[in-house]
């Protein structure tokens, strides 16, 4: 039970980590393009990518 609860609050503080970095003032600030991509997107997805890949390693290091 204990171990779940922390898994929990772990995941609502990536969230919360994410939301500030996915709002518009900080979406805004990449100029440019990055191999022939905007810039806008790659910090997007990159993001995106690195919110989803901490959540999945905080819920695979429960079974640990």
């Amino acid at each position: 039970m204990r171990q779940t609860s922390t898994i929990r609050q772990r995941l609502a503080g990536i969230g919360l980590v994410g939301l500030p970095l996915l709002s518009f003032p900080l979406v805004s600030l990449p100029e440019g393009e990055i191999a022939g991509l905007p810039a806008t997107y790659c910090y997007l997805f990159g993001v995106w990518i690195a919110l989803i890949a901490l959540a999945a390693w905080v819920s695979e290091k429960r079974g640990r």
